[in-house]
């Protein structure tokens, strides 16, 4: 994260059948979306069995965890979970608000009960659901539960929130990947995962999970074990035999002429052959004539020492997050390569590289040209996430010209001012003019809102692109000022200049013949707690508003 000396702020069939109807018939489906044996295809993913389940009486589990807003709502088929909870309510109050675990009647055995609270409030929104899944998946798990039954029972309040039940569950049973490699009899958390109701909300929500576990994988690892050579190895295993097509740049000689800005940060490190800098290539078209075109750029800095502006103090601790932007994109990639949609091409970018610290690495003062022929200062080694993306999305927008409906986008974890205006959990958004004009913004907001991956809008401002302008005949642009971003007035907004005018974006504004709609995406805030588990965000809300079909 870049300028963060003083704060770390890193913190099928039936697919329309109501819960009613699929409880009645009783039958239970292995729904992984594995083209051959889904037991093996998801130990290798590393993801545990995921079952639609069409009955309470099923004796395939050994516990129920239950998530709702409300007792009232077990009528009909969930009627047989009601009363063990009332019972308990009538002598423990706290039940309505902590949730418990009861005895039952049922094969079962046990019901782990996890409330939402209230979700009607003008501040309530579907997290409600995502946060009682992953608290009543860990209690379960502490009640020693290997085989639960995921029951979620609600209005149509939240017409997802069946969905982001699932997924707050799945985010609970993630097992961090240097785990699963090094104890390999803790791959998996649970042997199986059930759940009461619609298969297609299981495939879907088992898509999704794929992509975010790649995205976790990536950003959460430690910096060694996704180097940038690592994380190529990783990517292109993940897409061997896809719909994804993998290219990479590893040619520091085509690096130092293509992508002068991220050689710059790249040239300490490459010195060390494990920590070499990659710039990599995702690309999937799908079948149909291409109505749109998503052109994504995401920061990959696998360590961020801050460079010859070291971060001192014992800041420098969490730094292994800072590429959980090109994470995901992989993870994105991902989900995309699962739900094969039509009409849609997507090209996503990792610029993975280490900030490293040493005698060859670049410091202030430098002037470089950035491929798109824009004289670049260097102000602060440590805004270096905006110099490894500037000339890949220069690419980017010379590609775009020639695309069909591009969307283009960077996504990194940049400044902290980003946490300090949003707190944690929000993704910051912010528009060019062709991306406002076509309400970029308002259209992910609204997607991440539904699946609970919230955004926050900012808007850039002429005091952004004043902030960035070269301050002498030397230099066309400033990258950054001697201040964390933190302190600095409009922190999180001024990078978004920076990155349009040094990749040559700001030549396809509203005002051109050829505009160009483009949004940065900060998310600091969002990736995730650390210590903790990433959050993969923001790619629910991408499949949200670029897949819409599939939900």
């Amino acid at each position: 994260m870049e300028l963060e000396r003083s704060v770390i702020c890193v913190e099928g069939e039936r697919s329309n059948a109501s819960l009613s109807d699929s409880v009645i018939s009783g039958v239970a489906r292995n729904v992984c979306g594995c083209c051959t044996s889904c037991r093996e295809y998801c130990s290798a993913k590393m993801l545990c069995e995921v079952k639609t389940e069409t009955s309470l009486l099923s004796a395939e589990y050994d516990g129920i965890v239950l998530v709702t807003d409300s007792l009232v709502r077990l009528t009909g088929p969930l009627q047989p979970l009601s009363g063990p909870l009332k019972t308990q309510e009538s002598f423990d109050a706290s039940v309505s608000k902590e949730g418990t675990c009861v005895k039952t009647d049922l094969p079962s055995g046990r019901l782990v009960y996890a409330p939402t609270g209230p979700i009607n409030r003008d501040y309530d929104d579907v997290r409600r659901f995502a946060d009682a899944a992953t608290s009543g998946i860990k209690r379960a798990l502490k009640v020693g539960l290997k085989r639960p039954l995921l029951v979620c029972a609600s209005d149509q309040t939240y017409p997802q929130a069946q969905l982001v039940t699932l997924l707050g569950a799945l985010h609970a049973l993630y097992v961090p990947l240097e785990i699963r490699e090094d104890v390999p009899t803790k791959k998996t958390k649970v042997a199986s995962l059930g759940f009461l109701g619609n298969e297609k909300i299981v495939h879907l929500a088992v898509a999704l999970e794929k992509g975010r576990v790649v995205a976790r994988d990536i950003g959460g690892s430690d910096p060694e074990r996704m180097a940038p050579p690592k994380v190529e190895d990783y990517v292109r295993e993940v897409f061997l035999n896809s719909k994804v097509k993998v290219d990479v740049v590893s040619d520091d000689t085509k690096l130092c002429k293509e992508y002068p800005l991220f050689s710059a940060v790249n040239r300490c490190a490459k010195g060390v052959d494990r920590h070499k800098g990659r710039i990599i290539y995702l690309t999937y078209e799908g079948q149909g004539p291409i109505e749109k075109t998503v052109m994504l750029v995401g920061k990959g800095v696998t360590y961020d020492t801050g460079g010859a502006d070291i971060k001192a103090g014992g800041v420098m601790a969490g730094m292994h997050r800072d590429k959980c932007g090109s994470a995901a994109v992989a993870g994105f990639m991902q989900i995309v390569n699962e739900l094969q949609p039509k009409n849609l091409k997507i090209i996503g970018t990792m610029t993975m590289v280490r900030n490293s610290v040493g005698s060859d690495c670049y410091v202030a003062d430098e002037i470089i040209t950035s491929r798109a022929g824009v004289r670049v200062r260097v102000g602060n080694t440590d805004a270096e996430g905006r110099m490894a993306m500037a000339d890949v999305l220069c690419h980017m927008k010379e590609l775009a010209t020639n695309e069909v409906n591009p969307y283009l986008m960077t996504i990194a974890t940049l400044t902290g001012h980003c946490c300090l205006a949003f707190g944690e959990y929000y993704t910051a958004i912010m528009d060019n003019g062709p991306a406002r004009l076509a309400k970029v913004s308002q259209i992910l907001q609204e997607a991440g809102d539904e699946v609970a991956d919230p955004f926050e809008i900012s808007t850039i401002r002429r005091e952004d692109f004043d902030f960035h302008a070269g301050e002498s005949e030397y230099e066309d642009v400033l990258q950054c000022n001697n201040l964390p971003s933190s302190r600095t007035p409009r922190g999180h907004q001024t990078p978004s200049a920076f990155l349009i005018m040094s990749s040559g974006l700001d030549k396809h504004g509203k005002d051109s013949k050829k505009p160009l709609k483009y949004s940065h995406l900060d998310i600091a805030g969002a990736s995730g707690p650390f210590p903790g588990i990433p959050s993969g965000a923001p790619i629910l809300a991408l499949a949200k508003a670029f897949i819409p079909s599939a939900f």
